[in-house]
């Protein structure tokens, strides 16, 4: 389903990390409409490498528009929300790094000044929307209704780390890394990078399936999806998956024990990154929070199955369910 693309101007935007973008703009996708008491709001925040318009297919598979008003919001450095590639931040060499605690401040004005919304009925999130939405129910505890976290943890992990560090060295070992930025488009570095994204996004049974050469199949399949994105918002993005972690340092049990949002904690079967176990001690430690297994051989992909109906259904009847919960608030 297709919405109306906009754009939100935040003015001069202070960041956690001390710099400020200049007149910061948040892009977002809105689909469905606002009802009279302004009380349907599902905010979706987006992925690593998202779009808001790469997000529009869950509007009707697995969020319903008809009922329900989708604000699926861009989060900063994703190439259409304020970005390196605009050239109004820098890298974390520069002293740039952007928090989720940044993208939720962010959406909370979008959701003031373009909507007049008070709370959301429920916010969505796969991967790093997930880690957006759990970030929301700890800044915004009053706020927030439910909570809905695909293939995502509270905080990154010791193992995700390794991950994230994996594909930004791919990228700054390119030759044309000047230590800043880049001076040609990386092309051997974005093929180290899709070759390490590929062998964790889907699982080791996915790739049994393949039936063309794994080289080939990356090429292919997931390097034109990185292609299309600056290198230097690649690594912007990944500096804040680096730095995600609900309590800042602090105890996260704690934290999450004051979680208020009605909470639905999804983990994939195969997931590489956020494996099931990590997601159930964060749903543990959440109060109330139910914890789901979604069944399938598309890894941590299988949290956003955008061309496949079983893991579709199954997320479909977790968010069925969550907002018939009455609200814990």
């Amino acid at each position: 389903m297709t919405g109306q693309l906009r754009q939100h101007h935040l003015g001069d935007w202070p960041l956690g990390c001390g710099q400020t973008i200049p007149d910061a703009q948040i892009t977002y996708l809105k689909i469905g409409e606002l009802n009279a008491d302004r009380s349907n709001l599902i905010l979706v925040p987006t992925s690593y490498g998202a779009r808001p318009e790469d997000l529009a297919w869950l509007a009707g598979p697995v969020l319903d528009p008809d009922r329900y008003c989708i604000v699926i919001a861009g989060q900063f450095g994703n190439g259409a929300s304020s970005s390196p590639s605009h050239g109004a931040m820098g890298l974390a060499e520069q002293g740039w790094v952007v928090s989720h605690r940044d993208n939720v401040a962010a959406q909370h004005q979008l959701l003031k000044e373009a909507f007049g919304a008070e709370r959301l009925a429920l916010i969505y999130g796969w991967s790093m929307g997930a880690q957006q939405a759990y970030q929301w129910a700890v800044d915004q505890p009053e706020l927030v209704e439910r909570i809905c976290c695909v293939c995502g943890t509270t905080r990154t992990s010791t193992h995700n780390r390794l991950f994230c560090l994996s594909l930004r060295q791919a990228l700054t070992a390119d030759a044309h890394w000047t230590g800043s930025c880049f001076s040609a488009p990386p092309e051997q570095g974005l093929r180290t990078y899709a070759l390490i994204y590929a062998s964790w996004a889907a699982s080791q049974p996915f790739f049994r399936g393949v039936q063309e050469p794994v080289e080939q199949h990356v090429e292919q399949q997931w390097l034109p999806h990185y292609q299309r994105h600056d290198p230097r918002d690649l690594i912007a993005m990944l500096d804040t998956w680096l730095a995600h972690d609900v309590a800042a340092g602090s105890d996260l049990p704690t934290t999450l024990a004051a979680i208020r949002a009605r909470t639905a904690v999804v983990a994939g079967s195969h997931d590489l990154y956020f494996t099931p176990d990590d997601l159930a001690v964060d749903a543990a430690a959440i109060p109330g929070a139910q914890w789901h297994l979604i069944q399938s051989e598309l890894g941590h992909r299988a949290g956003n199955p955008h061309s496949s109906a079983a893991e579709q259904q199954q997320l479909q009847r977790i968010v069925a369910e969550l907002l018939a919960q009455p609200i814990a608030l």
